[in-house]
């Protein structure tokens, strides 16, 4: 389903659309999981939302961690292994394009990404805010240090750990085996370096999403129910503002529904 909001309101009209982006000079892109659903990549949303029984909420918080740093670990892990063996869709690889595209027009193309899987920088995106977070980076617990991290497995107590199969005993892997920082005379115990249910985006993050947005003269939400803090409110921001928004998803959500039935969005 395509949504486009616009001055006249909601329709489907790719025409108009393009239209549009073609006179565009500084567009968001707002992405969420639906893009990475081709590659196989598990989104751990509504039925899918469990881990070897655990509700995946529970597991993706910081008091868990401190509660079970090894349990935690082997979940990402267990993300960690799976996001490795996959590729960026032709979704990602289309928008990496389009921003080479528009920065040799001397035009901006920007995404802020609610995953956490870094498909969007492997395809050759440059202008990325990781929302959420990545897989891929770890840090410190004891000096903040955060580290790119593409080992597998990210350490040896980890190998052949993270079973998604219910029933698994936990490996209770001792806190000293588990990632730790390489940072001389540190050592500290690394944590996913994961936005959690009981965190909030680094200030840094929001205000370079916020920058993009206040700015921006056309918006692309794709793959995104654009339910979730504070994502959600990136799309009817930019329509607040009269800028055209335009939707890409296969289901109607309640995005959709706002910009056809709420004209405090356009």
């Amino acid at each position: 389903m395509t949504t486009f909001t616009n001055q006249n309101g909601a329709s489907g009209d790719i025409g108009e659309f393009k239209k549009v982006f073609d006179k565009s000079k500084y567009v968001v892109a707002i992405t969420g999981a639906g893009i990475s659903a081709a590659s196989g990549i598990p989104t751990f949303r509504g039925k899918g939302g469990y881990w070897r029984g655990y509700a995946v909420q529970t597991l993706a918080a910081m008091s868990k961690f401190k509660e079970n740093p090894s349990l935690v670990w082997e979940f990402y892990h267990y993300r960690r292994e799976i996001v490795l063996m996959k590729r960026p869709t032709l979704a990602h690889l289309h928008l990496a394009e389009v921003e080479k595209r528009f920065e040799l027009a001397n035009k901006k193309f920007v995404i802020i990404t609610q995953n956490i899987d870094e498909l969007h920088t492997r395809a050759g995106s440059k202008n990325v805010v990781e929302l959420h977070g990545s897989l891929f980076k770890t840090q410190c617990t004891e000096c903040g240090i955060i580290s790119q991290n593409f080992n597998s497995p990210i350490c040896p107590a980890l190998l052949d750990k993270g079973s998604a199969e219910e029933g698994t005993p936990d490996a209770a892997i001792p806190t000293k085996l588990l990632p730790t920082c390489n940072v001389l005379g540190c050592n500290g115990l690394q944590r996913p370096y994961i936005i959690w249910f009981d965190e909030d985006p680094t200030p840094e993050n929001m205000d370079q999403s916020y920058d993009w947005l206040n700015n921006c003269d056309l918006c692309l939400v794709i793959g995104t129910s654009s339910v979730v803090d504070p994502a959600n409110e990136f799309g009817p921001l930019v329509a607040a503002r009269g800028v055209p928004v335009a939707e890409f998803n296969l289901e109607m959500t309640p995005a959709t529904q706002n910009f056809q039935y709420n004209n405090n969005y356009i």
